[in-house]
């Protein structure tokens, strides 16, 4: 019986039913063959297919066990649509063909198809006669989106983490409603950052001298082929900020450096540039002998002392301002101590026996001083619509100016009362500093407006509560731009939805068109596919020093750029989504392919490249995904494999039970080696508790076991050959990540209605319910015929009544 205990509880019931041929001791489950005849034909009775589920589901889904908290044993398909959430349950698992799971007994033939048809069958006659549209309350902009309004507003490269606090993740997404609080903290923020963006797109003769600071982390690599997008040519390493300058004057550039270890290298110059044009150039003390001699004695203080500019003329508005080293060295070279793509990428870059390159690690910029105006910048070309002559035409320009800009912000026709309101605010703003000081005072209360932060969606007149309705055309132009854009809409769209056209279906499809064409149209990537896939865990868990000494911030950003730049690639070709898994292209500078180990790729330009073996397919091969499902020093085939079945998938497994004993810090030995990955993973999955879920996962994250923890390719592991043989749980056997892409391909039905189910919960704000999965199985049923293009799936988002409505709330309480 102690044996018994510690057996799954499926395996305890297989026992009490008499399931023959158990080997206690093996924590294998055999095959068994089906204990009913098939059901092939379309027409099955649903009593039919309630004997099946009670034969085969019921064993572990029952009052007693509730595995996965569900029960189906007063379950009947003939009735699964009184019971929805737990029909949709079932459906996710069987289209997956995780039910009944490995070693289970299974019907044969097709029926487990025709159960999961007729399910669906009766879902969806279900909804279409009581739909459900969801109820969610209205959302705020985001950091992201606040950026990009203000970016199409008013011309201004802002960062909102200066004022707004970090958006809340829900469902893997930012911008979902119900995880958006309010509080006197957060609009506080709001008003800081209003007060600040007005005076940067008005500028400020007045300002006063500040200084602001600019952290470079080590793990910027200073390199010599590591030149910064945006620093001159002929440089290496450094850093690029966008700054604003408030006024016409003059500013000091002081720079602060830290010596690589064992470095002695005189006459070190740093440029110093101004939109790409020459400001200054500095020398960089040398650091003589003591440097070197407290360096192998294990004390020595590499920073530098800091240099500045004298004061240097610069006109008013924002300005690329890049600080980097001049390249003294072109072309190859050797260096016994210190790895060639490696410049004291962090604390390792100290350690003994390396040497490394002087690393730039603060910009400070003080000004303005001696103010001599302020210029003409693309911020005031923008705002100022026009330019009142004498006072009696400032009111009329100054209500033009308002008219126009909250028009675009609050992403509606204003009335009289919007602008009469911001008029108030000019009138007094002008009566202190004049018609420039008005207008900023005035945008400044515009950019604090809930009409502006807030994505309201107003209850028709007459609609009951917890009744779904459409949305105005305003309000449609809206949510079809935050999600194609992460913006507000352009004149065009909003134009549209306030005449009404964007209710016409063939109309609705050529703006998806033409707003799929504007370079706005990155935001799927860098927003929806970003947060979807998890991107902003890259780097995260910094790979180990010693062992991926080089791994740099720009082989970060540049794993993360492949997959962005892919994803977007997809769409503007109009591919398939399924494309995601089995392309045998990708994007790569340089660095990225020399890392992949593909050759003839030179320049730090992403561009376009066949992959140079099969080992690579898709996403799965990306060095983004690899490397933020690895741990800093070793890979992690739970991890990704969980990722697998998590993200692209839709099913993810169970939490692990509590008490379950980690990996430990650091490999075991055995036989005089140590442990491989693998090794230490059958170690943990011996007890019977922890191998009912690892046989789903570890199949999967060992077939992408060949990439180590940054995403390059190997075939050993602690001097041990890899072995990343493994059975998927439908019984197919896979080593590498070919197989794997193959046998989830061979599903493409729950990957397709995944990543659907994903795109709809960003496009509407909240996160999508089991009431929500028949429009989604007639999303990707259309999408079909078209062969799953992400374009095709995104004009069946647009299309749909989850897009186009939304439940009226009951805000009695």
């Amino acid at each position: 019986m102690r044996q018994l205990a510690l057996l799954p509880a499926v395996a305890c019931v297989m026992l009490a039913i008499g399931w023959p041929n158990y080997d206690l001791s093996s924590g294998e489950l055999p095959v068994p063959s089906p204990r009913h005849p098939p059901l092939s034909s379309p027409d099955v009775a649903p009593e039919e297919l309630t004997e099946i589920v009670q034969r085969y589901c019921v064993v572990c889904h029952n009052d007693q066990l509730l595995t996965g908290n569900l029960s189906l044993q007063e379950f009947s398909v003939e009735d699964a649509a009184e019971r929805a959430e737990t029909t949709e349950k079932m459906i996710l698992k069987l289209r997956a063909g995780m039910m009944p799971p490995p070693g289970m007994p299974r019907p044969g033939g097709d029926t487990l198809l025709t159960l999961v048809e007729t399910l669906e069958s009766e879902g969806d006659r279900a909804a279409q006669a009581a739909a459900n549209q969801g109820g969610r309350r209205f959302q705020r902009l985001t950091r992201a989106e606040y950026e990009r309004v203000i970016q199409d507003l008013l011309a201004l490269d802002v960062d909102a983490g200066r004022w707004l606090p970090p958006d809340v993740l829900m469902d893997s997404f930012d911008n979902m409603s119900a995880a958006q609080a309010s509080s006197t903290t957060l609009w506080n923020s709001f008003l800081r950052a209003a007060t600040d963006i007005s005076r940067m797109a008005v500028g400020n003769p007045a300002a006063m001298p500040t200084t602001s600071f600019y952290s470079n982390p080590d793990e910027v690599s200073q390199h010599a082929w590591d030149r910064l997008e945006g620093a001159p040519f002929g440089t290496r390493g450094g850093i690029v900020v966008t700054h604003d300058f408030p006024a016409d004057g003059y500013y000091v550039f002081r720079v602060e450096t830290r010596f690589g270890s064992g470095n002695q290298v005189a006459d070190e110059d740093i440029d110093i540039s101004v939109d790409g044009e020459p400001a200054a150039l500095l020398k960089l003390p040398h650091n003589g002998e003591k440097g070197a001699v407290d360096a192998l004695v294990g004390n020595a203080d590499f920073s530098a002392p800091s240099i500045e500019t004298e004061p240097i003329l610069v006109r008013a508005g924002q300005h690329r301002v890049a600080v980097a080293f001049v390249n003294l060295i072109d072309g190859p070279y050797e260096d016994r101590l210190s790895p060639p793509d490696w410049s004291a990428a962090g604390p390792a870059g100290s350690a003994f026996g390396t040497t490394g390159l002087s690393h730039l690690t603060r910009l400070l910029i003080t000004g303005p001083m001696n103010i001599v105006g302020v210029s003409e910048t693309e911020s005031r070309r923008r705002l100022f619509n026009c330019r009142p002559t004498s006072a009696a035409e400032e009111p009329a320009c100054a209500e033009s100016i308002l008219t126009r800009l909250a028009t675009q912000a609050y992403r509606r026709p204003v009335t009289e009362e919007d602008v009469s309101k911001l008029m108030g605010f000019f009138a007094e703003g002008a009566a202190e500093g004049g018609f420039e000081v008005g207008v900023r005072m005035a945008l400044q209360a515009l950019l604090a407006s809930p009409e502006f932060l807030l994505r309201l969606e107003r209850r028709p007149v007459g609609a009951e509560p917890d009744q779904g309705h459409r949305l105005s055309g305003v309000e449609l132009a809206t949510r079809l731009s935050f999600f194609l854009w992460s913006s507000s809409p352009d004149e065009e769209l909003l134009e549209a939805g306030a005449e009404g056209r964007l209710f016409d279906t063939a109309f609705l499809e050529e703006q998806v068109e033409r707003m799929l064409e504007d370079p706005r149209s990155e935001a799927l990537a860098t927003r929806f596919l970003h947060q979807w896939l998890r991107l902003q865990d890259v780097g995260k868990v910094w790979p180990s020093y010693y062992l991926h000494p080089s791994f740099s911030t720009q082989l970060a950003e540049a794993m993360v750029q492949e997959t962005e730049l892919f994803f977007r690639y997809l769409i503007e070709e109009k591919r398939s989504v399924l494309e995601l898994l089995d392309a045998d292209y990708t994007f790569v500078n340089e660095r990225l392919a020399k890392h992949y180990g593909i050759e003839g790729v030179a320049g730090n330009e992403m561009r376009l490249v066949r992959y140079s073996s099969d080992d690579r397919r898709g996403i799965l091969g990306h060095g983004s995904v690899l490397q933020l499902t690895s741990m800093s020093d070793r890979t992690s085939p739970v991890l990704r494999g969980k990722w697998v079945m998590e993200v692209l998938m839709g099913t993810p497994p169970p939490p692990p039970p509590p008490n379950v004993p980690a990996f430990e810090a650091s490999p075991p030995v055995a036989g005089g080696r140590r442990l491989t990955t693998r090794e230490r993973m059958e170690r943990h999955r011996s007890a019977p508790v922890c191998n009912s879920c690892h046989s789903f996962i570890d199949p999967i994250g060992l077939a992408l076991d060949n990439f180590d923890a940054v995403g390059a390719w190997r075939v050993r592991e602690n001097m041990t050959p890899l072995d990343t043989r493994g059975r998927f749980y439908d019984g197919t056997e896979i080593s590498n990540p070919p197989d794997l892409a193959a046998v989830l391909l061979k599903r493409p039905i729950p990957l397709v209605r995944n990543f659907t189910n994903r795109l709809m919960s960003y496009a509407i704000g909240r996160p999508t319910e089991y009431f929500d999965q028949p429009a989604i199985r007639a999303i990707t049923r259309a999408a079909e015929v078209d062969g799953y293009r992400i374009t095709s799936l995104i004009k069946g988002i647009v299309r749909s009544d989850l897009f186009q409505t939304r439940q009226a709330q009951n805000t009695a309480n």
